[in-house]
């Protein structure tokens, strides 16, 4: 298996979806405990001396003019989180859980937290041993950190809460004793520093980051299988036009395109485009431009998460070189909320075209001869009528869920929090559109599949080819009408698992 070493320095996206999957185990590097061990002191120092410092010897929030007495800075981190676990709503899975305690582990060993490497060490145990913390997917406002889903994070830790094991949940004290593991005693600023940060909407975004690829590859895919059978022409997706256009997702979807659908004798039969059709519509030819742009904000996503993968952000934030511990804004969600919401665009436009060129499909007017919803007995049989339905109304959702949730700012805390970037809000409704968008797009390819079929005995390209009887060992051909709900599903499943990427770029 896959190992990925926490060091307290970036890790790649790669790594985080590797152990979220379950591919990868996580080892925490030796040199951690000497790098970690400086802010630890200072925060003990800071306690000894009762110095007054945010988080350490005071409240929370509106309550940081509060002072704490150095003998209750213990108990005041094991009440923060028992406060703090305020979520509610459908629990996270396992994959989402898995990347918040890596990512949480990663930024407490860079060593500017001033927790004890015990707690990191807490942190890799429970993930490679399969007690997945039980979190609640809504309640974090995304700016003192995703505080909530944090807390239930946490809880475990301590011994309290919930974590699920082998898909089955259970009383955290239970099953850590079970499991034959103590539960930690938190000392000054460790509850503080388990709740700080932005990697709850991180994982979810480099999680959502990952499928996406794969939807934007299922996207170029489904419309090659879409340009064959609807005898579309292939010269718009020729490299002479995008290089005179260089985005670089242009680009690469129309040579995906080009390339998929290179050598077709479906293609072949009507290259005569003044005999076939002058032009065809939007959603075929301008397909890379469409695609592309999506292409490139993911691309711009990756290079956001790529930099808060490697970002200090905690608060307050433990200098042990100057001796200073100073409360700042690092655990703001804002850079990441943005590009959520960003995505979320991207990921609808993908929906969005593909369901035009099913439309097209299923209608025989527009279809190029192929029967009215591909029905067998077109009357006695509706065919894949109702798939259209289906993604029109995916498409129409994900329209609503596009609206950004980054600028729906609401204060919190009696006014000291009185901008939240609402990341965590932007990330979990990103996992819908994605859900939506593979369903859309698994309508498109079986749509496409059973028109190329119709077009026999021409043959389609050599990839198509193949990729045409990789869903046909999840997806039987129509025949008489049959739900086809299961058949979508099956093939968004496909998507969404990567089992398409190997086709494109």
């Amino acid at each position: 298996m896959r190992v990925v070493t926490v060091d307290g320095g970036p890790l790649a996206v790669s790594d985080v979806v590797a152990v979220a999957s379950g591919e990868a185990t996580v080892v925490l590097d030796p040199g951690v405990t000497e790098r970690m061990a400086p802010a630890r002191q200072l925060v003990e120092d800071v306690v000894a001396e009762d110095r007054t410092v945010y988080g350490i010897t005071t409240g929370f929030g509106r309550l940081a003019t509060t002072h704490i007495d150095p003998e209750q800075a213990a108990q005041l981190q094991v009440r923060l989180l028992r406060s703090h676990a305020a979520g509610v709503g459908t629990r996270l899975s396992d994959r989402s859980v898995r990347a918040m305690l890596l990512l949480r582990a990663r930024t407490l060993a860079q060593g500017y937290s001033g927790v004890r490497p015990v707690v990191v060490e807490r942190l890799i145990e429970m993930l490679n041993r399969g007690l997945l913390p039980v979190v609640p997917g809504q309640g974090s406002v995304g700016a003192s950190g995703d505080l909530a889903p944090f807390a239930h994070l946490a809880l475990p830790l301590i011994g309290e809460g919930f974590v699920r094991v082998d898909g089955v949940e259970a009383d955290a004290a239970t099953a850590m004793g079970a499991a034959g593991i103590e539960p930690l005693t938190l000392t000054a600023k460790e509850g503080l520093s388990l709740l700080n940060g932005t990697e709850g909407m991180l994982a979810l975004g480099v999680i959502a980051l990952s499928e996406s690829r794969s939807l934007a590859n299922a996207a170029d895919i489904a419309c090659a299988l879409s340009v064959e059978g609807l005898l579309g022409s292939a010269r718009p997706f020729v490299p002479e036009i995008h290089r005179l256009r260089p985005h670089p997702g242009q680009i690469t979807s129309a040579a995906n395109i080009a390339r998929l659908i290179d050598g077709s004798a479906i293609g072949a039969s009507h290259a005569d485009d003044l005999v076939h059709a002058v032009q065809d519509a939007y959603s075929l030819r301008c397909a890379p431009q469409v695609h592309g742009a999506s292409r490139d904000t993911l691309d711009y996503a990756g290079a956001v998460f790529g930099r808060e993968l490697g970002s200090v952000v905690d608060n307050p934030i433990v200098f042990a070189e100057t001796g200073m511990v100073i409360s700042g804004g690092n655990f703001h969600g804002q850079p990441l909320a943005v590009v959520l919401d960003f995505l979320a665009i991207a990921v609808t436009e993908l929906g969005s075209i593909s369901e035009r060129r099913t439309d097209r499909i299923l209608d025989p007017d527009r279809s190029g001869g192929l029967p009215a919803f591909l029905a067998t007995s077109p009357g006695l049989d509706s065919g894949y009528m109702l798939s259209q339905y289906t993604a029109a109304a995916l498409v129409a959702e994900n329209r609503v869920l596009s609206h950004p949730a980054s600028v729906e700012s609401i204060p919190t805390s009696g006014l000291q929090e009185d901008h939240v970037s609402m990341g965590w809000g932007a990330a979990c409704k990103l996992q819908r559109v994605i859900l939506n968008t593979a369903n859309v797009l698994a309508v498109e390819i079986m749509c496409a599949v059973e028109a190329i079929e119709y077009r026999a005995p021409l043959k389609p390209a050599t990839t198509t080819g193949e990729i045409c009887a990789l869903v046909r060992e999840r997806v039987e051909p129509l025949g008489d009408d049959r739900p086809i709900g299961p058949d979508i599903e099956a093939i968004a499943e496909m998507i969404l698992g990567g089992k398409f990427d190997r086709f494109v770029e």
